[in-house]
């Protein structure tokens, strides 16, 4: 006899807009900062006692940055990539693609608006007050074309289609850009 339990529809991927390298390192310093601030708040609480700086920044990114699992397939052609994101919502997520680098940040403050004070200064919350965030950056072993990158989020999972620039094109254009 089969189960008669009925399983919910899956939604429908939701494809993700690439944002400007630039812009997005712009946001991720601000967390790399408040990372860089919590293991100095370490390294003083231990009486400044040296050689536990690596100790003291991974202590810093657990406190303040969620785990993402990733999944990479490698073929001739193009990398597919997974990134477990269970929880954030597209409007949570910003993404990247270079040519030898993926970026994802995500929290659930960045699909919220900046507030604004009285003085008319934005106010952005501390990356600390929101321990729900990630940061990944992912560094690839071969050069991708961002323009074909193909980048949807499904039930939790963050899914990149990365094709690989063929190595007489990269070489062409290593020679063009010298």
């Amino acid at each position: 006899m089969k189960s008669a339990k009925a399983s919910a529809p899956t939604p429908p991927p939701k494809l993700l807009q690439l944002c400007n390298p630039e812009a997005l390192q712009r946001e991720m310093q601000q967390i790399q900062h408040a990372i860089s601030s919590r293991a100095f708040e370490l390294f003083e609480s231990r009486n400044r006692e040296h050689g536990h700086d690596w100790e003291d920044w991974f202590q810093a990114e657990s406190e303040l940055l969620r785990p993402v699992s990733i999944a990479i397939s490698d073929t001739p052609d193009r990398f597919s990539i997974r990134a477990n994101v269970l929880g954030l919502t597209e409007h949570e997520l910003k993404v990247s693609v270079e040519a030898k680098r993926i970026a994802i940040l995500g929290g659930k403050d960045l699909g919220k608006k900046e507030t604004t004070a009285a003085a008319g200064a934005k106010e952005t919350p501390p990356a600390d007050v929101y321990p729900d965030r990630i940061l990944r950056l992912i560094a690839l072993s071969s050069e991708v074309d961002p323009a074909g990158a193909v980048v949807e989020l499904q039930s939790g999972v963050l899914r990149f289609e990365l094709p690989k620039v063929k190595k007489a094109e990269a070489k062409v254009a290593a020679v063009a850009g010298a």
